[in-house]
């Protein structure tokens, strides 16, 4: 799943696409690749971020999901959003996944509207609200709260109507460093759903700060990371470099 930020301050600078000569170059290059899902998002979620209204969401994503519908019909489109009128838009408007980083605790409608359109929803682990969702948060053990809370979301979202369901255990979000790698080395346990899982590790700070680099130089942890992911049943990697994940993904598939 490679990342298509239309927002100004992604905290990756390089996966700020703010032009349709460098989205056309992008897109291109994933379906090269053989790239099938593009997340697009207009709404940045680093640390510090400021909210956008659902207007200026839907303003900023309107010129580049027709782009991709007329251009590259071959992807899968995910729209990065929490707000269930942005979702609502993005269904009717061609995108076909919705990505929600707050799992629909805070807005239970965005379920309703997956349900409506029979529409892929990814569910993931957070806690808190808008800029409080990377507020450090505590934890009497990190995987199995976090296995409890998707839970008791998946059990809702289920009696919601929605039909399929991709788990994302939420690295970087309301995590300590130390809780982030401990939730990736029992990524195996997140089996227990029995639904698809998706990983967004990508030159997160779990990375960098570990390794003492920045963003910008973080491409090689974050290969070895999802690596570790893949083997251990990841099937979905959320990344800025979809060149370097579908290398893990040939290799790992090889005969």
């Amino acid at each position: 799943m490679a990342i298509l930020n239309i927002t100004s301050d992604s905290f990756f600078s390089e996966s700020r696409f703010e032009d349709f000569e460098k989205i056309h170059a992008y897109l291109q290059h994933c379906k090269s690749l053989g790239v099938q899902f593009i997340d697009l998002g207009a709404q940045s979620t680093r640390p510090g971020f400021t909210a956008i209204s659902s207007s200026t969401q839907i303003e900023k994503l309107t010129p580049i999901l027709t782009y991709i519908r007329e251009k590259f019909p071959m992807f899968y489109v995910s729209v990065d959003t929490s707000c269930p009128v942005v979702a609502e838009w993005a269904l009717t408007h061609g995108a076909e996944i919705i990505n929600d980083i707050e799992g629909g605790r805070n807005t239970p409608a965005i379920w309703e509207v997956c349900a409506r359109y029979n529409a892929p929803y990814i569910v993931m682990h957070s806690r808190g609200s808008g800029d409080q969702l990377h507020d450090k948060s505590e934890y009497q053990n990190i995987t199995i709260d976090v296995l409890h809370e998707l839970s008791e979301l998946v059990s809702n979202i289920k009696k919601a109507g929605v039909k399929d369901i991709i788990v994302d255990p939420g690295f970087g979000f309301s995590k300590s460093l130390r809780e982030n790698h401990e939730l990736m080395a029992n990524l195996r346990f997140f089996q227990l759903f029995e639904l698809p899982i998706l990983c967004g590790i990508s030159r997160k700070s779990m990375i960098y700060n570990t390794l003492n680099k920045t963003a910008e130089t973080a491409l090689n942890g974050t290969t070895a990371l999802n690596t570790f992911a893949i083997l251990n049943g990841a099937n979905f990697l959320r990344v800025h470099d979809p060149e370097e994940a579908m290398e893990i993904i040939r290799l790992l598939n090889s005969d």
